[in-house]
């Protein structure tokens, strides 16, 4: 029995990271300290004396353990990475809620290429936004793209018989793959790619005008009127790319409204966008605690930090978090609470922003929440007729379906999606490949994939978990009474109802045990089991046919030792085909990436072998 009076007595007075945890043994809370002796204790002190989310926690704590740190940024370090590894239900926890595109240049490439992203890593790429505007983000790739005629493909390496694919044929690349433009020529384009984003479009606009000019000069009306649209697009992009705020550089600001955390972007003195993260309801901490702990999650992952942070409130350890930003910059970054000018301007109009966004989203989830209990009322409703009366939660409803896909029994694989409250929750999404069931057998398949569905979840598997509230099984009775003799033989009560077809494959009605109940007397409800019976459908036959095509793509040269995936790629993207590598000589195969002078002698014996 773990005695926290005692082990408050042994605390050191160091530096370090401590971890609550609750009476399952499960980390609920994780924080750091500069010294675990003062900060751990001052949780268990007198009720009274903490706000009521830090009570809340503090009456499940059973048990805390701590680390030892060299210093308050190794525990601050080693605090943000716990809270990614424990995901503690008390911790503020980012979930995006909308993550805004962003253009990357990949500079790490020998060829680069400018392309849409999400995603921020620290890969040598140069990364600009982000962009509110994804409209503009297209318009800009296909602009730019077109004007400099860059390399679309993700190829880096091109053999001697690599063939230049559409883009080069109709003139929207200039074909690095062909030699037909040196490094340093494209390399000037990239960088006139790059002046552009970052707001030099003048030299862009002014080369334009003068091809625009030669080309009415020639009378070549048509290239000149194409020329004034790129003009025009220029100049429409460079106004939609960002909202002028003010002078001067990069800036985020930071600020916590109900409970999202939000970061609006100012680029290059411009605003730029903004990102909403909900934040758990039982976070523990003041306002500026949980600003603290948002821009140590936030911007722990983060490629992209600003030079500066503008804040509402003055933070518990703005030192130390401005010390840790400039290592993850690379240079100082600061974190200003504006008191007034324009920064102070740009906070009130991000907080009136957040109110407005507040109110939106507290709208959407109370119509969401309502649509929900009354689709869940329906089918509830349904199910009590056909199964006899049972309690189903009003909103949380969890629904599973299921299906079967092969082709002619064979890559037969199972699929199992799950809606909760009307909605997909694709993450709890799951695929199985058949195993003990040989040929066309949709009901033995059924019963093996509900079997290791329900025995991961037994086992305690967080992916398998929770159990659903009803499972609509993708046919009619077959499938029901293969079903209910899986739940039986595992003692679960689980009710299960079947969703029968009409002659165009569409979902007519429900069967509930010896009942067969028609959806078309409640619009709502049918429309909502044709999108299950869809969805699973669809999510079944997608795994199936890549399961087919990735066989029916094996190669022959997947037969052949010393040809692993990357050299039998390199094959045959220098050569097209098996038949033209069998055909090639020695001292080419060799050439290939990745190949080598023994590789190729072996590769050609064995294909003479094969007779290719």
């Amino acid at each position: 029995m773990f005695d926290i009076k005692e082990n408050l007595k042994r605390l050191p007075d160091k530096p370090g990271v401590y971890l609550h945890k609750d009476r399952m043994g499960e980390v609920i809370y994780v924080g750091k300290a500069v010294s675990l002796k003062n900060r751990v204790r001052q949780y268990f002190q007198s009720p009274a004396n903490l706000d009521p989310k830090t009570r809340a926690m503090v009456s499940h704590i059973q048990e805390f353990e701590y680390i030892i740190t060299g210093s308050e940024m190794e525990a601050l370090i080693l605090e943000c990475n716990l809270i990614k590894r424990y995901m503690p239900k008390y911790n503020v926890l980012l979930r995006d809620d909308k993550t805004y595109p962003y253009l990357k240049v990949t500079l790490q490439d020998e060829w680069p290429r400018l392309l849409k992203t999400r995603r921020l890593v620290s890969d040598g790429a140069r990364y600009f936004g982000p962009y509110a505007d994804v409209g503009a983000v297209n318009q800009i790739i296909d602009l730019l793209s077109g004007i400099y005629r860059l390399k679309r493909c993700g190829a880096q390496n091109f053999g001697a018989n690599f063939k230049p694919c559409l883009n080069y044929h109709i003139n929207q690349c200039r074909g690095v793959c062909t030699g037909e433009v040196s490094r340093e020529e494209y390399r000037e384009s990239i960088r006139q790619v790059l002046d552009f984003l970052n707001g030099k479009d003048g030299h862009l606009k002014n080369s334009l005008r003068e091809k625009m000019l030669k080309a009415s000069e020639e009378l070549r009306f048509e290239d000149a009127a194409m020329l004034r649209d790129q003009i025009a697009a220029v100049e429409s992009i460079s106004e939609k790319q960002r909202v002028a705020l003010m002078k001067g550089g990069d800036m985020d600001a930071v600020l916590i409204a109900g409970n999202y955390g939000l970061v609006f972007f100012v680029r290059k003195g411009k605003l730029s966008g903004r990102e909403n993260f909900p934040l758990p309801a039982g976070a523990v901490g003041s306002k500026a605690e949980v600003t603290a702990a948002f821009i140590k999650q936030y911007y722990s992952d983060l490629a992209l930090v600003p030079k500066e942070l503008l804040v509402e409130e003055d933070l518990p350890e703005k030192e130390l978090l401005e010390e840790w930003l400039s290592e993850l910059r690379g240079n100082r970054v600061q974190i200003t609470c504006p008191q007034r000018g324009e920064k102070k301007a740009l906070l009130d109009l991000a907080r009136r922003d957040a109110i407005q966004m507040l109110e939106y989203l507290e709208g959407r989830e109370r119509e969401q929440t309502e649509r929900a209990r009354r689709l869940n009322g329906a089918l509830t409703e349904f199910l009590n007729r056909g199964l006899g009366e049972r309690a189903y939660p009003e909103t949380g409803l969890r629904i599973e379906s299921y299906d079967i896909s092969n082709t002619g029994g064979t890559d037969s694989v199972g699929a199992m999606v799950v809606f909760v409250d009307g909605r997909p929750r694709r993450s709890a999404y799951r695929r199985f490949r058949i195993h003990t069931v040989e040929g066309p057998d949709d009901t033995g398949s059924l019963q093996e994939v509900l079997y290791r569905r329900f025995k991961r979840a037994k086992e305690g598997d967080p992916g398998f978990l929770p159990l659903p509230d009803v499972i609509l099984m993708d046919g009619g009775k077959n499938q029901v009474h293969a079903a209910e003799a899986v739940t039986a033989a595992m003692q679960l009560a689980v009710p299960i109802a079947g969703m029968v077809k009409d002659d165009r494959h569409r979902t007519r009605a429900l069967i509930c045990g010896d009942l067969e109940l028609d959806l078309k007397s409640n619009p709502a409800l049918f429309h909502y089991a044709a999108a299950i019976q869809e969805e699973v459908h669809r999510f079944a036959v997608e795994y199936h046919r890549g399961l087919r095509s990735k066989r029916m793509q094996k190669s022959v040269l997947d037969e052949i030792p010393g040809i692993g995936e990357k050299r039998r790629n390199a094959l045959l993207n220098c050569f097209g085909s098996v038949k033209k590598i069998a055909e090639a000589e020695i001292e080419e195969l060799a050439k290939v990436p990745g190949m080598n002078r023994a590789a190729a002698e072996s590769l050609k014996r064995e294909l003479q072998k094969k007779d290719c």
